[in-house]
Protein backbone atom coordinates (compact mmCIF):
# COMPACT_ATOMS: atom_id res chain seq x y z
CA UNK A 1 0.00 0.00 0.00
CA UNK A 2 1.42 3.36 -0.90
CA UNK A 3 2.02 6.23 1.58
CA UNK A 4 -0.82 8.16 -0.23
CA UNK A 5 -3.28 5.24 0.33
CA UNK A 6 -2.24 4.93 3.84
CA UNK A 7 -3.08 8.59 4.37
CA UNK A 8 -6.82 8.27 2.56
CA UNK A 9 -7.34 5.31 5.01
CA UNK A 10 -6.28 6.75 7.89
CA UNK A 11 -8.32 9.41 6.70
CA UNK A 12 -11.09 7.91 6.66
CA UNK A 13 -11.02 6.39 10.16
CA UNK A 14 -10.70 9.60 11.79
CA UNK A 15 -13.94 11.81 12.95
CA UNK A 16 -13.93 15.04 11.34
CA UNK A 17 -13.48 18.08 14.42
CA UNK A 18 -13.99 22.08 14.28
CA UNK A 19 -13.15 24.57 16.69
CA UNK A 20 -15.56 25.80 19.22
CA UNK A 21 -18.12 28.59 18.22
CA UNK A 22 -17.61 32.43 19.60
CA UNK A 23 -20.07 33.98 21.73
CA UNK A 24 -21.83 30.14 22.59
CA UNK A 25 -21.49 30.09 26.38
CA UNK A 26 -23.85 27.10 27.11
CA UNK A 27 -21.31 23.79 27.88
CA UNK A 28 -19.26 22.25 25.10
CA UNK A 29 -20.24 19.61 26.28
CA UNK A 30 -23.79 18.30 24.38
CA UNK A 31 -24.55 16.13 26.78
CA UNK A 32 -23.60 18.34 30.12
CA UNK A 33 -26.54 20.37 28.21
CA UNK A 34 -28.82 17.16 28.08
CA UNK A 35 -28.01 16.14 31.59
CA UNK A 36 -27.12 12.72 30.41
CA UNK A 37 -25.10 10.88 28.30
CA UNK A 38 -27.08 10.66 25.10
CA UNK A 39 -26.04 10.49 21.07
CA UNK A 40 -26.63 14.27 19.53
CA UNK A 41 -29.27 15.06 17.03
CA UNK A 42 -26.38 14.49 14.77
CA UNK A 43 -26.02 10.94 15.43
CA UNK A 44 -22.48 10.97 17.27
CA UNK A 45 -21.10 10.97 20.76
CA UNK A 46 -17.75 11.59 21.64
CA UNK A 47 -15.28 10.97 24.13
CA UNK A 48 -12.40 12.27 24.96
CA UNK A 49 -9.65 10.28 26.60
CA UNK A 50 -6.60 11.69 28.51
CA UNK A 51 -3.50 9.37 29.11
CA UNK A 52 -0.77 9.45 31.80
CA UNK A 53 -0.41 13.16 32.88
CA UNK A 54 1.79 12.21 35.24
CA UNK A 55 2.76 15.08 36.67
CA UNK A 56 3.26 16.94 40.07
CA UNK A 57 1.79 19.87 41.96
CA UNK A 58 3.00 22.11 39.29
CA UNK A 59 1.07 21.36 36.04
CA UNK A 60 3.20 22.00 33.22
CA UNK A 61 2.00 24.78 30.80
CA UNK A 62 2.15 22.62 27.64
CA UNK A 63 0.17 19.56 29.39
CA UNK A 64 -2.66 22.59 29.99
CA UNK A 65 -2.33 23.86 26.22
CA UNK A 66 -3.22 20.71 25.29
CA UNK A 67 -5.75 19.64 27.31
CA UNK A 68 -7.43 23.02 26.34
CA UNK A 69 -6.89 22.56 22.20
CA UNK A 70 -8.37 19.30 22.42
CA UNK A 71 -11.44 20.30 24.09
CA UNK A 72 -11.76 23.32 21.78
CA UNK A 73 -11.15 21.31 18.64
CA UNK A 74 -13.58 17.87 19.36
CA UNK A 75 -16.44 19.38 21.70
CA UNK A 76 -16.25 16.13 23.68
CA UNK A 77 -19.35 14.57 25.60
CA UNK A 78 -17.15 13.37 28.28
CA UNK A 79 -13.63 13.36 29.34
CA UNK A 80 -12.09 9.87 31.30
CA UNK A 81 -8.53 10.15 31.76
CA UNK A 82 -6.96 6.71 32.27
CA UNK A 83 -4.88 6.75 35.00
CA UNK A 84 -1.53 7.89 36.24
CA UNK A 85 -2.48 11.77 36.26
CA UNK A 86 -0.44 12.03 39.81
CA UNK A 87 2.90 11.39 39.95
CA UNK A 88 3.75 9.80 43.24
CA UNK A 89 7.10 9.80 43.24
CA UNK A 90 7.50 13.73 42.81
CA UNK A 91 9.46 15.46 45.32
CA UNK A 92 6.45 17.19 46.78
CA UNK A 93 5.39 13.80 48.13
CA UNK A 94 8.65 12.86 49.74
CA UNK A 95 7.12 13.09 53.22
CA UNK A 96 4.63 10.30 52.46
CA UNK A 97 5.35 8.43 49.03
CA UNK A 98 6.16 4.37 49.30
CA UNK A 99 6.85 2.93 46.03
CA UNK A 100 4.40 0.12 46.91
CA UNK A 101 0.86 -0.28 48.60
CA UNK A 102 2.08 -2.48 51.24
CA UNK A 103 5.33 -0.50 52.12
CA UNK A 104 5.57 1.98 54.48
CA UNK A 105 5.33 5.49 53.59
CA UNK A 106 8.83 7.18 52.78
CA UNK A 107 8.66 9.73 55.93
CA UNK A 108 8.45 6.55 58.37
CA UNK A 109 10.73 4.66 59.46
CA UNK A 110 10.50 1.15 61.05
CA UNK A 111 11.67 3.22 64.29
CA UNK A 112 9.11 5.74 64.05
CA UNK A 113 6.07 3.69 62.90
CA UNK A 114 6.57 1.21 65.51
CA UNK A 115 6.45 4.20 68.03
CA UNK A 116 3.47 5.63 69.77
CA UNK A 117 4.76 9.07 69.82
CA UNK A 118 2.35 11.00 69.33
CA UNK A 119 4.55 13.95 67.86
CA UNK A 120 5.93 11.94 65.47
CA UNK A 121 2.65 10.58 64.21
CA UNK A 122 1.34 14.75 64.27
CA UNK A 123 4.49 15.07 62.00
CA UNK A 124 3.37 12.77 59.79
CA UNK A 125 -0.64 13.48 59.41
CA UNK A 126 0.68 17.10 59.19
CA UNK A 127 2.71 15.48 55.65
CA UNK A 128 -0.23 13.78 54.53
CA UNK A 129 -2.16 16.81 54.80
CA UNK A 130 0.64 18.62 52.40
CA UNK A 131 0.14 16.05 50.21
CA UNK A 132 -3.57 16.38 50.10
CA UNK A 133 -3.27 20.08 48.95
CA UNK A 134 -0.39 19.30 46.45
CA UNK A 135 -3.06 16.53 45.19
CA UNK A 136 -5.50 18.74 44.99
CA UNK A 137 -3.59 21.28 43.01
CA UNK A 138 -2.67 19.03 40.32
CA UNK A 139 -6.29 17.81 39.63
CA UNK A 140 -7.55 21.59 40.05
CA UNK A 141 -5.07 22.33 36.67
CA UNK A 142 -5.92 19.49 34.99
CA UNK A 143 -10.14 20.26 35.07
CA UNK A 144 -10.21 24.10 35.05
CA UNK A 145 -10.11 24.05 31.35
CA UNK A 146 -12.91 21.28 31.36
CA UNK A 147 -15.16 23.46 34.44
CA UNK A 148 -14.35 26.68 32.11
CA UNK A 149 -16.01 24.47 29.19
CA UNK A 150 -18.71 22.55 31.16
CA UNK A 151 -17.36 19.13 30.10
CA UNK A 152 -18.00 16.42 32.55
CA UNK A 153 -15.09 13.81 33.46
CA UNK A 154 -14.41 10.85 34.96
CA UNK A 155 -10.84 9.18 36.24
CA UNK A 156 -9.56 5.88 36.67
CA UNK A 157 -5.98 5.09 38.40
CA UNK A 158 -2.85 3.33 37.89
CA UNK A 159 0.38 2.78 39.20
CA UNK A 160 1.60 5.78 40.16
CA UNK A 161 -1.55 8.10 41.43
CA UNK A 162 -1.38 5.56 44.93
CA UNK A 163 2.65 6.47 45.28
CA UNK A 164 1.62 9.92 46.29
CA UNK A 165 0.90 8.30 50.24
CA UNK A 166 -3.01 8.64 49.52
CA UNK A 167 -5.34 5.83 48.72
CA UNK A 168 -7.29 5.99 45.46
CA UNK A 169 -10.40 6.13 47.55
CA UNK A 170 -8.78 9.51 49.16
CA UNK A 171 -7.58 10.43 45.52
CA UNK A 172 -10.92 9.94 44.68
CA UNK A 173 -12.80 11.83 46.74
CA UNK A 174 -10.77 15.08 46.02
CA UNK A 175 -11.89 14.62 42.28
CA UNK A 176 -15.16 14.68 43.61
CA UNK A 177 -14.87 17.99 45.26
CA UNK A 178 -14.60 19.71 41.74
CA UNK A 179 -17.03 20.10 39.38
CA UNK A 180 -18.03 18.12 36.52
CA UNK A 181 -16.50 14.82 38.52
CA UNK A 182 -18.82 11.89 37.39
CA UNK A 183 -17.18 9.31 39.78
CA UNK A 184 -19.42 8.25 42.47
CA UNK A 185 -19.06 7.21 45.48
CA UNK A 186 -18.60 3.89 45.90
CA UNK A 187 -21.41 1.43 46.76
CA UNK A 188 -19.30 -1.07 49.05
CA UNK A 189 -21.38 -3.61 47.70
CA UNK A 190 -19.61 -7.42 47.50
CA UNK A 191 -20.38 -8.26 44.37
CA UNK A 192 -19.83 -5.05 43.34
CA UNK A 193 -23.09 -4.49 41.85
CA UNK A 194 -24.87 -3.00 45.20
CA UNK A 195 -25.16 -6.92 46.36
CA UNK A 196 -25.43 -10.41 45.17
CA UNK A 197 -27.58 -11.55 42.60
CA UNK A 198 -28.56 -7.98 42.13
CA UNK A 199 -28.49 -8.26 38.46
CA UNK A 200 -30.87 -11.24 38.78
CA UNK A 201 -33.29 -9.43 41.09
CA UNK A 202 -33.41 -5.81 38.80
CA UNK A 203 -34.63 -8.05 36.19
CA UNK A 204 -37.19 -9.93 37.75
CA UNK A 205 -39.03 -6.37 38.99
CA UNK A 206 -37.62 -3.91 36.25
CA UNK A 207 -39.04 -1.08 38.83
CA UNK A 208 -36.63 2.12 39.92
CA UNK A 209 -36.24 0.01 43.46
CA UNK A 210 -35.10 -3.00 41.57
CA UNK A 211 -32.48 -0.61 39.35
CA UNK A 212 -31.14 0.90 42.92
CA UNK A 213 -30.74 -2.49 43.98
CA UNK A 214 -28.43 -3.45 40.66
CA UNK A 215 -26.18 -1.07 42.20
CA UNK A 216 -26.72 2.44 40.08
CA UNK A 217 -27.02 5.94 41.67
CA UNK A 218 -28.08 9.24 40.54
CA UNK A 219 -25.50 11.99 39.87
CA UNK A 220 -24.98 14.97 41.81
CA UNK A 221 -25.88 18.41 40.08
CA UNK A 222 -22.14 18.93 39.96
CA UNK A 223 -21.37 16.55 37.67
CA UNK A 224 -23.11 18.51 35.12
CA UNK A 225 -24.98 14.76 34.27
CA UNK A 226 -28.03 15.49 37.05
CA UNK A 227 -30.15 12.90 34.99
CA UNK A 228 -27.74 10.79 34.60
CA UNK A 229 -27.28 6.93 35.95
CA UNK A 230 -24.33 5.38 36.98
CA UNK A 231 -23.43 2.20 38.30
CA UNK A 232 -20.66 1.99 41.37
CA UNK A 233 -18.36 -0.39 42.22
CA UNK A 234 -14.99 0.63 43.83
CA UNK A 235 -12.76 3.74 43.49
CA UNK A 236 -12.08 3.81 39.47
CA UNK A 237 -14.34 1.29 38.62
CA UNK A 238 -17.81 2.27 37.90
CA UNK A 239 -20.08 2.47 34.43
CA UNK A 240 -21.78 4.96 32.50
CA UNK A 241 -24.72 3.83 29.85
CA UNK A 242 -25.35 6.64 26.75
CA UNK A 243 -28.95 6.45 25.69
CA UNK A 244 -29.64 7.03 22.00
CA UNK A 245 -31.14 10.60 20.73
CA UNK A 246 -34.64 9.98 21.54
CA UNK A 247 -33.38 8.59 25.20
CA UNK A 248 -35.31 5.85 24.80
CA UNK A 249 -32.90 2.91 25.43
CA UNK A 250 -29.03 2.47 26.53
CA UNK A 251 -27.29 2.30 23.10
CA UNK A 252 -23.30 1.16 25.19
CA UNK A 253 -21.94 1.62 28.29
CA UNK A 254 -18.64 3.25 29.05
CA UNK A 255 -16.83 1.24 31.66
CA UNK A 256 -13.52 2.34 33.70
CA UNK A 257 -11.78 -0.56 35.52
CA UNK A 258 -9.15 0.41 38.16
CA UNK A 259 -6.76 -1.91 36.58
CA UNK A 260 -4.17 -2.43 39.44
CA UNK A 261 -1.53 -0.93 40.75
CA UNK A 262 1.86 -4.14 41.29
CA UNK A 263 1.82 -7.37 41.90
CA UNK A 264 3.81 -8.86 45.11
CA UNK A 265 5.22 -11.30 43.12
CA UNK A 266 6.70 -8.77 40.61
CA UNK A 267 5.67 -6.51 37.74
CA UNK A 268 1.93 -5.24 37.46
CA UNK A 269 -0.80 -6.13 39.12
CA UNK A 270 -4.12 -7.06 37.99
CA UNK A 271 -7.80 -5.65 38.47
CA UNK A 272 -9.64 -6.81 41.68
CA UNK A 273 -11.91 -10.17 42.23
CA UNK A 274 -15.06 -7.28 42.49
CA UNK A 275 -13.59 -5.21 39.75
CA UNK A 276 -13.30 -8.14 37.47
CA UNK A 277 -17.11 -9.73 38.43
CA UNK A 278 -18.65 -5.89 38.24
CA UNK A 279 -16.98 -6.28 34.31
CA UNK A 280 -18.47 -9.25 33.35
CA UNK A 281 -22.16 -7.78 35.14
CA UNK A 282 -22.17 -4.90 33.41
CA UNK A 283 -23.40 -5.70 30.34
CA UNK A 284 -26.67 -7.57 31.49
CA UNK A 285 -27.01 -4.79 34.29
CA UNK A 286 -27.26 -2.14 32.22
CA UNK A 287 -29.84 -4.38 30.06
CA UNK A 288 -32.60 -4.02 33.23
CA UNK A 289 -31.79 -0.32 33.10
CA UNK A 290 -32.24 0.23 29.16
CA UNK A 291 -35.45 -1.83 30.05
CA UNK A 292 -36.75 0.79 32.29
CA UNK A 293 -36.26 3.82 30.22
CA UNK A 294 -37.85 2.17 27.11
CA UNK A 295 -38.82 -1.75 27.90
CA UNK A 296 -35.68 -2.52 25.37
CA UNK A 297 -35.72 -6.57 24.89
CA UNK A 298 -32.05 -6.51 24.42
CA UNK A 299 -30.13 -9.13 26.38
CA UNK A 300 -27.61 -7.25 26.81
CA UNK A 301 -26.11 -3.26 26.14
CA UNK A 302 -22.70 -3.64 24.61
CA UNK A 303 -19.78 -2.13 26.37
CA UNK A 304 -16.42 -0.42 25.87
CA UNK A 305 -14.04 -0.10 29.22
CA UNK A 306 -11.33 2.58 29.89
CA UNK A 307 -8.76 1.82 31.70
CA UNK A 308 -4.87 1.77 32.48
CA UNK A 309 -2.81 -1.27 31.75
CA UNK A 310 -3.15 -2.75 28.92
CA UNK A 311 -3.96 -6.48 28.77
CA UNK A 312 -1.58 -9.38 27.49
CA UNK A 313 -3.89 -10.10 24.24
CA UNK A 314 -2.09 -6.49 23.29
CA UNK A 315 0.54 -8.89 21.80
CA UNK A 316 -1.91 -10.33 19.57
CA UNK A 317 -1.74 -6.81 17.32
CA UNK A 318 2.30 -7.27 17.08
CA UNK A 319 4.02 -9.98 14.91
CA UNK A 320 7.48 -11.43 15.82
CA UNK A 321 10.38 -9.70 14.47
CA UNK A 322 14.37 -9.82 14.25
CA UNK A 323 16.27 -8.03 16.74
CA UNK A 324 17.54 -5.56 14.25
CA UNK A 325 14.40 -5.22 12.38
CA UNK A 326 13.48 -1.75 11.19
CA UNK A 327 11.03 -0.73 14.46
CA UNK A 328 11.64 -3.54 16.36
CA UNK A 329 10.90 -3.31 20.00
CA UNK A 330 11.40 -5.87 22.76
CA UNK A 331 9.25 -7.42 24.22
CA UNK A 332 8.33 -6.95 28.27
CA UNK A 333 8.77 -9.43 31.19
CA UNK A 334 7.27 -12.34 30.14
CA UNK A 335 7.68 -11.17 26.18
CA UNK A 336 11.35 -9.99 27.32
CA UNK A 337 14.17 -11.36 24.85
CA UNK A 338 11.71 -11.41 21.54
CA UNK A 339 11.72 -8.77 19.69
CA UNK A 340 8.18 -7.24 17.68
CA UNK A 341 6.93 -4.95 15.47
CA UNK A 342 2.93 -3.54 14.52
CA UNK A 343 1.18 -6.47 12.72
CA UNK A 344 0.05 -4.09 9.82
CA UNK A 345 -2.88 -6.67 8.47
CA UNK A 346 -4.31 -5.91 11.75
CA UNK A 347 -3.66 -2.45 13.08
CA UNK A 348 -4.85 1.04 11.30
CA UNK A 349 -2.40 3.31 9.89
CA UNK A 350 -0.87 5.80 11.64
CA UNK A 351 -0.27 3.57 14.41
CA UNK A 352 3.03 3.23 15.67
CA UNK A 353 4.91 1.50 18.67
CA UNK A 354 7.65 2.53 20.68
CA UNK A 355 7.82 0.28 23.44
CA UNK A 356 7.14 -2.88 24.39
CA UNK A 357 3.73 -3.60 26.02
CA UNK A 358 3.83 -3.60 29.66
CA UNK A 359 1.31 -5.87 30.79
CA UNK A 360 0.77 -7.44 34.02
CA UNK A 361 2.61 -10.85 34.24
CA UNK A 362 -0.48 -13.03 35.05
CA UNK A 363 -3.05 -13.17 33.16
CA UNK A 364 -6.30 -12.46 35.68
CA UNK A 365 -9.09 -13.28 33.14
CA UNK A 366 -10.03 -9.81 31.80
CA UNK A 367 -10.07 -11.08 27.96
CA UNK A 368 -11.59 -13.51 28.59
CA UNK A 369 -14.55 -11.96 29.94
CA UNK A 370 -14.32 -8.97 27.45
CA UNK A 371 -14.80 -11.92 24.91
CA UNK A 372 -17.90 -13.57 26.31
CA UNK A 373 -19.87 -10.71 27.96
CA UNK A 374 -20.82 -8.04 25.03
CA UNK A 375 -17.60 -5.86 24.98
CA UNK A 376 -16.64 -4.35 21.70
CA UNK A 377 -13.28 -2.20 22.48
CA UNK A 378 -10.77 -1.78 25.12
CA UNK A 379 -8.79 1.38 25.66
CA UNK A 380 -5.44 1.75 27.74
CA UNK A 381 -2.52 3.99 28.64
CA UNK A 382 0.57 3.30 30.53
CA UNK A 383 2.64 3.01 27.85
CA UNK A 384 3.72 6.59 27.00
CA UNK A 385 5.36 5.78 23.61
CA UNK A 386 2.54 3.10 22.33
CA UNK A 387 0.11 4.53 20.39
CA UNK A 388 -1.86 2.01 17.73
CA UNK A 389 -5.44 0.90 17.08
CA UNK A 390 -6.22 -2.75 15.80
CA UNK A 391 -8.58 -5.43 16.08
CA UNK A 392 -8.32 -8.69 16.78
CA UNK A 393 -10.75 -11.80 16.74
CA UNK A 394 -13.27 -13.02 19.19
CA UNK A 395 -15.54 -16.17 19.39
CA UNK A 396 -18.99 -15.58 20.86
CA UNK A 397 -21.60 -14.25 19.36
CA UNK A 398 -22.95 -10.91 20.62
CA UNK A 399 -26.13 -10.51 22.37
CA UNK A 400 -26.96 -7.06 21.59
CA UNK A 401 -27.28 -5.04 18.14
CA UNK A 402 -27.25 -2.54 16.32
CA UNK A 403 -29.19 0.60 17.45
CA UNK A 404 -30.78 0.27 13.91
CA UNK A 405 -31.33 -3.46 13.85
CA UNK A 406 -32.15 -4.05 17.46
CA UNK A 407 -35.07 -6.95 16.81
CA UNK A 408 -31.96 -9.71 15.88
CA UNK A 409 -27.94 -10.89 17.20
CA UNK A 410 -25.85 -8.71 16.19
CA UNK A 411 -22.26 -10.92 14.91
CA UNK A 412 -19.63 -8.78 15.94
CA UNK A 413 -16.03 -9.70 14.24
CA UNK A 414 -13.20 -8.67 16.86
CA UNK A 415 -12.47 -6.65 19.85
CA UNK A 416 -10.95 -3.35 19.50
CA UNK A 417 -8.00 -2.60 21.16
CA UNK A 418 -6.72 0.99 21.95
CA UNK A 419 -3.39 1.88 23.05
CA UNK A 420 -2.82 5.51 23.95
CA UNK A 421 0.13 7.57 24.23
CA UNK A 422 0.68 10.05 27.38
CA UNK A 423 -1.16 13.28 27.23
CA UNK A 424 1.38 15.20 29.41
CA UNK A 425 4.72 16.63 29.48
CA UNK A 426 5.84 15.20 32.82
CA UNK A 427 7.49 12.34 32.20
CA UNK A 428 9.00 9.89 29.53
CA UNK A 429 6.83 10.08 25.74
CA UNK A 430 7.16 10.36 22.44
CA UNK A 431 8.84 13.49 21.40
CA UNK A 432 7.01 16.53 22.35
CA UNK A 433 5.38 17.17 19.41
CA UNK A 434 3.72 13.77 19.68
CA UNK A 435 2.20 14.11 22.87
CA UNK A 436 -1.49 13.62 22.50
CA UNK A 437 -4.72 13.43 23.66
CA UNK A 438 -7.54 10.65 22.12
CA UNK A 439 -10.47 11.39 20.48
CA UNK A 440 -13.15 8.33 20.24
CA UNK A 441 -16.30 9.08 18.35
CA UNK A 442 -19.66 6.69 18.25
CA UNK A 443 -21.87 6.82 15.31
CA UNK A 444 -25.34 5.99 15.95
CA UNK A 445 -25.82 3.64 12.90
CA UNK A 446 -22.78 1.70 13.49
CA UNK A 447 -22.44 2.48 17.81
CA UNK A 448 -19.84 -0.24 18.16
CA UNK A 449 -17.43 0.31 15.56
CA UNK A 450 -16.21 3.73 17.05
CA UNK A 451 -13.47 5.98 14.78
CA UNK A 452 -10.78 7.15 17.07
CA UNK A 453 -8.13 10.01 15.84
CA UNK A 454 -5.03 11.06 18.10
CA UNK A 455 -4.85 14.89 18.67
CA UNK A 456 -1.34 15.35 18.75
CA UNK A 457 0.24 18.80 20.25
CA UNK A 458 2.13 19.63 17.17
CA UNK A 459 -0.94 19.78 15.29
CA UNK A 460 -3.27 21.59 17.29
CA UNK A 461 -0.80 24.10 19.62
CA UNK A 462 2.72 24.19 17.75
CA UNK A 463 5.92 24.22 18.99
CA UNK A 464 6.20 23.00 23.07
CA UNK A 465 7.37 26.12 25.03
CA UNK A 466 9.18 24.41 27.94
CA UNK A 467 12.00 22.09 27.71
CA UNK A 468 11.02 19.74 30.96
CA UNK A 469 9.70 16.85 28.53
CA UNK A 470 12.25 14.24 27.18
CA UNK A 471 12.26 11.06 25.02
CA UNK A 472 14.58 8.19 25.75
CA UNK A 473 15.44 4.73 24.58
CA UNK A 474 13.15 2.06 26.33
CA UNK A 475 15.43 -0.76 26.52
CA UNK A 476 15.86 -3.52 28.44
CA UNK A 477 19.13 -2.06 30.20
CA UNK A 478 16.17 0.46 31.76
CA UNK A 479 14.33 -2.23 33.47
CA UNK A 480 15.03 -3.25 36.74
CA UNK A 481 14.42 -6.55 37.80
CA UNK A 482 11.33 -6.29 40.69
CA UNK A 483 9.08 -4.21 37.07
CA UNK A 484 9.57 -2.93 33.90
CA UNK A 485 10.83 -0.03 32.97
CA UNK A 486 11.57 2.87 35.69
CA UNK A 487 9.92 5.43 34.54
CA UNK A 488 12.23 8.30 37.06
CA UNK A 489 14.95 6.80 35.24
CA UNK A 490 17.52 8.68 32.66
CA UNK A 491 19.98 7.51 30.68
CA UNK A 492 23.37 8.90 31.40
CA UNK A 493 25.71 9.85 28.96
CA UNK A 494 28.01 6.93 29.48
CA UNK A 495 25.01 4.80 28.06
CA UNK A 496 23.84 7.39 25.67
CA UNK A 497 27.25 6.47 24.20
CA UNK A 498 26.85 2.49 24.38
CA UNK A 499 23.87 2.56 22.83
CA UNK A 500 24.98 4.86 20.05
CA UNK A 501 27.98 2.92 19.69
CA UNK A 502 25.55 -0.59 19.39
CA UNK A 503 23.90 1.31 16.23
CA UNK A 504 27.22 1.88 14.50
Amino acid sequence: MTELQNAAKAAATRPRIQPAEEGDDRPLSVSARLGRLQFHQSGKFRVLQLADIQDGPKVSKDTVKLIEASLDATRPDIVIFTGNQIAGYDPAYAQTTRKRRWSAAAGISSRTASSKSSEASERFEAALERTCASVRATVEQLVRPLADRGIPWAVTFGNHDFQCGLSNAEIESICREFPGCVNPEPTGGESGLGGANSANSANSEGSMDSAEAAGFVQLRAESYLPNQRVFACEPGTFALPVADVDHTMSVLGLVLLDSGDYARSGGYGSPSAAALQFLADMPKAMRAQSQEIGRSQEPAVPCMVFQHFPVQQYYQLLKPAAANAARAIEGYRNFAGKHYVLDEEKTLPGSYLGEGVSCPDADSGEFAILEQHDYFAISAGHDHRNAFVGTVPVSREMASADAQTAASPGKVGGLMMIASPTSGFGSYGPVPQKRAARLIEFDIRHPYEPRTQLLEYGELVGKPSAGKAYAYGMTSESKPESEGVDLLHRPTWWSKLLTWLRKK
